[in-house]
């Protein structure tokens, strides 16, 4: 099992794929909260990204059937942290304080 760079709550940016075709005019990479995280495959779950539908089936009886869109892993090389202090999208560093390890980011330095 490998370690992922991100942790479930944290927000991140998304890289690349269909949700950042038209970043070159001016707009804005999408960006989400971490909802799940998933080391063994080494993928991500982030909100308001790569939705899917699925066609779900009603299982008793009274429960409506249809077509429902949920959120899909993607994986987590293509998302980048954002730092809480700065807002800009980086790397994340370690650093040990008082026994605790901690990340830090590599552009401002503030640790979180």
């Amino acid at each position: 099992m490998s370690k992922v760079h991100v942790k479930k709550g944290d927000t991140v940016v998304l890289l690349t794929g269909k949700y950042n075709d038209k970043f070159e005019a001016g707009n804005k990479r999408k960006t989400g909260k971490v909802l799940e995280v998933s080391p063994k495959e080494e993928k991500v779950i982030v909100e308001g990204i790569n939705f899917v539908t699925k066609h779900v089936k009603p299982t008793r009886m009274g429960q409506v059937g249809g077509i429902v869109k949920a959120e899909a892993p993607i994986y987590a090389c293509k998302v980048q942290l954002v730092c809480p202090k700065c807002g800009k999208p980086t790397r994340v560093g370690h650093a040990v304080e008082d026994g605790k390890k901690l990340r830090v980011c590599k552009k401002c330095g503030a640790s979180f």
